[in-house]
């Protein structure tokens, strides 16, 4: 096996296993309270962190980024500003910056964000930098982080960070059916590409399933889009139904998504997926014995089915983390 291999295949199972122990971060962390306001971020020592969302590029810039990120985190500015300084891009640049902290860091953030105000890694990172130097407001550059560019892994992290307080992303939607066999024995970074072709010109299950790898690479406006396209074209079939409620979850505005779901529970009340995912969403506002009752009700509903397994293992995580 390649070590490119081996690293896709870490990523893979690092991103199931952030599914089963999300639960456990919400026990621990505020119990069964929800916050709708952003709590005011707290200082930091040291220096910010970076943050590029690379995907499956394997291209030379992608591995100096990769590497010059590495080197910035263990604390050796030079060798990163070093490889930050072979390219022109605005990761690059944003590297750059980043590695002289704290000489003029911030000040060439903020003159890159004059520069390219729609661009989410600089906005982001302003967000950081200004937190880490105790200047200027940090909140105001994530959420014009998430107004210039929804639809990107960065504006993602800028939720994580207006809400310490909930689970890191978004809640993904888990269909009870998995991709034809061809496209799962793709390489990972080609599958999203073969999802797409299948979505167009297959049926709902193949909306649903690019939307789902959508959320996967972390577009979430796209594989919101994904699934409301398949709830429009089939309103009788429950799955696409909860997905599009799943896909327009929003940290600030939760009530949307449960608006949809909720409802779904009285028009299908033994299905397992309705109440899986309404367990889901209440675990990402934080209400945990509700959360729970819905999982319970999933694993009765159909106790064989998939999601049925899938809502044991949410209750096992909530007890052990309770315990």
């Amino acid at each position: 096996m390649t070590a490119r291999r081996r690293i896709v295949l870490l990523v893979a199972a690092v991103a199931a296993a952030a599914v089963a122990v999300v639960a456990a971060a919400v026990v621990s962390s505020n119990g069964d309270s929800v916050t709708t306001t952003t709590p005011a971020p707290e200082r930091r020592e040291g220096r910010p962190p970076l943050s590029f969302a690379l995907g499956f590029r394997t291209d030379e810039e992608a591995h100096d980024l990769a590497r010059a990120a590495a080197a910035y985190q263990r604390g050796d500015s030079e060798a990163a500003g070093a490889l930050f300084a072979r390219h022109d891009s605005l990761e690059a640049k944003v590297g750059s910056a980043l590695a002289t902290w704290p000489e003029r860091s911030l000040d060439r953030l903020e003159q890159l964000a004059k520069l390219y105000p729609e661009i989410a890694v600089i906005q982001l990172h302003i967000g950081l930098a200004r937190l880490w130097a105790n200047e200027g407001d940090p909140v105001a550059a994530w959420r014009a982080t998430i107004d210039v560019e929804p639809d990107t892994p960065y504006a993602i992290v800028a939720g994580n960070l207006l809400h310490p307080q909930l689970p890191r992303g978004l809640p993904a939607f888990i269909p009870s059916f998995t991709a034809s066999p061809e496209i799962r024995r793709l390489p990972p970074e080609r599958q999203l590409d073969a999802l797409r072709r299948a979505a167009g010109r297959g049926g709902v299950r193949e909306l649903l399933l690019y939307g789902v790898g959508l959320q996967r690479v972390g577009r979430p406006v796209s594989a919101s889009r994904a699934f409301g396209q398949a709830a429009r074209r089939a309103p009788g079939d429950v799955e696409a139904q909860v997905a599009d409620a799943v896909g327009r979850f929003d940290k600030d505005a939760p009530a949307g998504a449960f608006g949809r779901l909720g409802p779904l529970t009285r028009t299908y009340p033994t299905e397992p997926s309705v109440r899986f995912h309404l367990g889901v969403l209440l675990l990402w506002t934080g209400r945990i014995k509700e959360a729970q009752r819905q999982f319970r009700l999933a694993a009765r509903s159909q106790p064989g089915s998939p999601l049925a397994r899938e809502a044991r293992r949410y209750l096992e995580t909530i007890r052990r983390a309770r315990s």
